[in-house]
This record gives C-alpha cells, sequence and structure tokens, in this order.
C-alpha cells in the first residue's frame, strides 16, 4: 500500500460534503495508502501498517547495504584471491536468529489485532446482509421488520455530485458510537463485503452465515464495494454506509417501516473533492 494519502483538512472536506455530512471517505485516482479510518478497528489496522512500514523500511536498506558491500568488496577486482572460508558459526545464528526475532516481534501486535477485529463486542444493532447477483440486502432483526434491497443507481439517474458505480438508491444506515454487528451470507455465489474506511472486509458464502462488527466514531457517508470477483456484476455492486446521530437513526427506522421508499429520497450524496472526480468507464 505505500505511503499513506494525507487528505485534505477536515473543515474543507465538510464543505465539500455539505453541513449535514461531518466526514465522508471514498476511493481517489492514483490514490496510494488507505482512507481516513473512520473506526477503530481501522485506527489500529492504519497504525500497525505504520510500523510494519517503518520495518520493511529499514530491512530493505540493510538488504540494499549488504548487496552493495558484497559487490564492491568482492569482485573478481578488488579480491583477486577469493577466500575458501565456507561457514562462519556467529554469522549463521545471526542471520537465522534475528529474522526469527523480528517475526516474534512483528507476531505479537499482528495476533492481538486479529483477536480484536474477531472478537465481536456486545452490540448494540445487528444488520444482516445478503448478497445476490448484483446487488446487496439488509435486515434489521433489532428493529422489527427492516428490511430492503439495495441497487447500484444508474449513470441516467445520478444527481449532481453523486459518485458514479459507488452511489446506491437505498444505503445501510447506522447511529454514530454504536456497536455494529454485521452477519454477512450470500444467497447465491461468494461475494464480499468491504467497506475501507472501517477496516471491514468479510466474505459472504452461500450457506455459511460470517460475522463483523465496527463502531463508526464520525458521522459521515462511507462507500465500499464487492472485493470478491462474484462475476460480470462484480463492479456494479458498491456499499455506502451512512452513520447519523441515534435519534435521526429512530427516525429513519420509523420511516421505513412506514414507507420504505420514503426512508431513502433521491440526494446527493458525498461531494468529491476538487480533481478526485471517477474516471469514465463503460457502463452496465
Amino acid at each position: 500500500m505505500g505511503l499513506r494519502r494525507i487528505p485534505t483538512s477536515l473543515a474543507a472536506l465538510a464543505a465539500g460534503l455539505g453541513a449535514s455530512e461531518a466526514l465522508a471517505d471514498q476511493p481517489r485516482p492514483w490514490e496510494l495508502g488507505f482512507q481516513a479510518p473512520a473506526t477503530p478497528g481501522m485506527e489500529r489496522i492504519t497504525a500497525f501498517h505504520d510500523i510494519l512500514l517503518v520495518v520493511i523500511t529499514i530491512i530493505a536498506v540493510f538488504v540494499l547495504a549488504l548487496l552493495i558491500y558484497v559487490i564492491v568488496r568482492f569482485n573478481e577486482r578488488a579480491h583477486p584471491n577469493p577466500s575458501k572460508l565456507t561457514h562462519n558459526t556467529v554469522i549463521e545464528v545471526a542471520w537465522t536468529a534475528i529474522p526469527a526475532l523480528t517475526l516474534f516481534l512483528i507476531a505479537i501486535p499482528s495476533l492481538k489485532l486479529l483477536y480484536f477485529q474477531a472478537d465481536v463486542p456486545k452490540a448494540d444493532l445487528t444488520v444482516k446482509v445478503t448478497g445476490h447477483t448484483w446487488n446487496w440486502s439488509y435486515e434489521y432483526p433489532d428493529n422489527g421488520d427492516v428490511s430492503y434491497d439495495s441497487y447500484i443507481v444508474a449513470d441516467k439517474d445520478l444527481k449532481p455530485g453523486q459518485l458514479r458505480l459507488l452511489t446506491v438508491d437505498k444505503w445501510m444506515e447506522v447511529p454514530v458510537g454504536a456497536t455494529v454487528r454485521v452477519q454477512i451470507t450470500s444467497a447465491d455465489v461468494v461475494h464480499s463485503w468491504s467497506v475501507p474506511a472501517f477496516g471491514v472486509k468479510t466474505d459472504a458464502v452461500p450457506g455459511r452465515l460470517n460475522e463483523t462488527w465496527f463502531k463508526v466514531e464520525q458521522p459521515g457517508t462511507y462507500y465500499g464495494e464487492c472485493s470478491q470477483l462474484c462475476g460480470n456484476g462484480h463492479g456494479y455492486m458498491p456499499i455506502v454506509v451512512k452513520a447519523v446521530s441515534k435519534a435521526d437513526f429512530d427516525q429513519w427506522v420509523a420511516a421505513v417501516k412506514a414507507n420504505p421508499d420514503s426512508a431513502f429520497p433521491p440526494q446527493a450524496e458525498a461531494r468529491a473533492a476538487p480533481g478526485t472526480e471517477l474516471a469514465a468507464v463503460p457502463a452496465n
């Protein structure tokens, strides 16, 4: 992934999103690194990545320096009489022990991160996600009979400011600060529910109920996509998650129960920052 992208200031980003959105993140052309973390899980992933980047850089520079030293010091011109030494116990122990110790030290925070992601805490809200060819469906078992299908918005139906290939007609809505348990399955082929800003990427497998979780810390609109090569409609399964206040979420649930279509009015999602519009690709 390389260097992390340094986004524009939150103030500038919020100005582009409008007063109702405090944060929104989406992929940008030629982006390097991660999107800004929006959950504790993604914050830990980013921190671990930054540690590994330092470790990998040190190792790469050290190995490169050794190669250069060997090329300069032990070429035929500089060293016409080659050494016949075949073993050096100290060096052999060192080049075995140091990498093993490095891997052990890396394994400790890695296992802690994996445990943090896999251990689902007591949830405030459960959402069941089902992958279809080629759309997602969402169910809220904790909130009564709330379920709906989410489809990509076609190019001809996009409103000004909406993101091509990332905008949906019905998004997933969650309250800010709530621990959300996400149960993921598929009705046909293998899909993958992925939201980069959340640090979440879980496969949707037919006949299996996988589970993950997240807690959004900032209100806003977050984008993801199916990250499994699930077929010719793979590129047309975007994911939109809106994080709102608890009061707004309760109102949304009531609206969905009363009239699902009225709970998802057509409106501009997040406006892309200047110069970051997605490149045009053929529509499906």
